[in-house]
């Protein structure tokens, strides 16, 4: 089947992985390649109706598989989503609910120590793993990529980065990129690089089956597009537009180097692809979420549902869609379904094995429900068939018919009050299951921690609600 943390000297980058010897590859395993990619609008792609970026690598990849028109993440920024993401688990309940801050001497602002991850799974499942561009999930020695069940690793260990013209140094968006702990001479755009450098893995996993985490960090901000593809995007009058356009244009290529590499191996009917963003666009810097409404940083459509692709060529269908609701949780428990390693059962694992519903052998929805909290309990929302629940401090509740009103304009809260007391009631249950956060990092200080943190106004360490129940 398939240290410490210091910045050393800098070291030429040396081009591929290291070639494995394993032999006798069990063809009937497939490799697992999750694609994250990071702010990318509900509407800034080809196959979800984008008009003025073509994104031609992405949209094969979409006719290769299924797209999930209802595919969510677990919180409308970065370090939560991944932290459910790898983990299989709302990250609420292990206390991971804000980005932690990059300080490598802090063993505390990361994903829980006490947490496995996908690739520890996989490892024991047979699969080599690897882990390239944006971590994000903690930066002390216990938490980088190396140490939580990646073989192989490149890539930055902060939140973000610039793209060009950078000179490293430890402040965060100008981190050293490293690979296997290295730091390595970075002359491209980071997009292209990284690109290249999961292709480089690709190619050289033949015998064995792998796990690859592939999250780029575009296209976040800061918008640095190469020249020519700022030209080519020169009709987009807004500016910002212009920039984010040119910056997709170049995820989008590292994408189909990375399909390439798919196919060129013979690999492509033997991979299972996931593709998603980590949370809807920011509309300030050019994203359209159209037709949601919100935007990244909010619990409504616009923050939470992404564009989210499932393609295993041969094994579920081409050119189809899926309209029942999925969530990025999902991705754990259907990668450990293909390796044939059951779901463990130490703790409370929130996702679904999506392959049966994919291939139409389970006509069920995945979920009955879906919940999100956000901000300590400062936003939540929760999702029951088409009904959908968003609940703000301070504010009264709002209750919204997605299925005949996926923008969330019309609140009827007041109309259907017997359908919004059972979705709170739910919703406060999920919520007294969770911790308090374990971090604050840099955006929240000395909050009230809301249901299953209540009162701990200076000491989000100490909830002990729902102790008594598997976390």
């Amino acid at each position: 089947m398939k240290s410490t943390f210091v910045i050393p000297m800098f070291v030429a980058l040396l081009g591929i992985f290291t070639q494995p010897t394993y032999a006798g590859k069990d063809v009937s395993t497939p490799n697992v390649l999750i694609i994250l990619v990071d702010d990318l609008g509900y509407a800034d792609v080809g196959f979800q109706g984008c008009k003025d970026i073509p994104t031609p690598n992405m949209d094969r990849l979409a006719k290769s598989g299924v797209i999930c028109t209802n595919g969510y993440v677990t919180h409308p920024f970065c370090s939560p989503t991944r932290a459910g993401l790898l983990t299989g688990r709302y990250q609420q309940r292990f206390g991971h609910e804000f980005n932690p801050v990059y300080d490598p001497l802090d063993k505390n602002e990361g994903l829980p120590l006490g947490e496995r991850l996908l690739p520890q799974f996989m490892k024991e499942a047979g699969y080599k793993t690897a882990w390239v561009g944006k971590w994000h999930l903690g930066s002390s020695p216990a938490h980088i990529p190396s140490q939580r069940g990646f073989d192989e690793t490149f890539g930055f260990i902060g939140g973000g980065h610039r793209y060009l013209d950078w000179i490293p140094n430890e402040r965060q968006y100008t981190l050293p990129i490293l690979k296997n702990e290295k730091a390595v001479d970075v002359k491209n755009h980071v997009t292209t690089v990284l690109g290249e450098q999961a292709a480089a893995f690709v190619q050289s996993q033949v015998d064995k089956p792998w796990f690859l985490y592939l999250a780029f960090n575009a296209p976040h901000t800061p918008h640095e597009p190469t020249a020519q593809k700022l030209e080519q995007f020169a009709s987009i009058q807004n500016v910002q537009r212009r920039k984010l356009a040119a910056q997709i244009s170049l995820l989008d290529d590292a994408v189909g180097v990375v399909l390439d590499s798919l196919q060129s191996s013979k690999q492509s009917e033997s991979t299972l692809v996931f593709f998603l963003s980590d949370n809807g666009g920011p509309t300030q810097s050019g994203a359209i979420n159209t037709p949601l409404r919100g935007a990244k940083g909010t619990v409504y459509e616009g923050g939470i549902r992404v564009p989210f692709v499932v393609s295993w060529p041969g094994k579920i269908p081409a050119a189809t869609r899926y309209e029942l609701p999925v969530i990025s949780l999902d991705i754990f428990a259907t990668a450990l379904g293909v390796a044939g390693k059951a779901i463990p059962t130490d703790k409370v694992y929130d996702g679904v094995n999506l392959i049966p519903h994919l291939k139409g052998e389970n006509k069920e929805s995945p979920h009955q429900q879906l919940f999100w909290r956000h901000g300590a309990g400062q936003n939540h929302a929760m999702r029951e068939a088409n009904w959908k629940i968003v609940r703000a401090k301070n504010k009264p509740a709002e209750l919204y018919d997605l299925g005949n009103d996926i923008a969330e304009s019309r609140d009827l809260a007041n109309e259907k009050p017997e359908v919004a007391k059972r979705m709170n009631a739910a919703l406060d249950a999920w919520d007294m299951e969770l911790k308090a956060p374990v971090f604050l990092g840099s955006s929240v200080k000395n909050e009230d921690w809301g249901p299953g943190g209540a009162n701990q106004k200076n000491n989000p360490k100490a909830s002990k609600k729902g102790a008594s129940k598997k976390q």
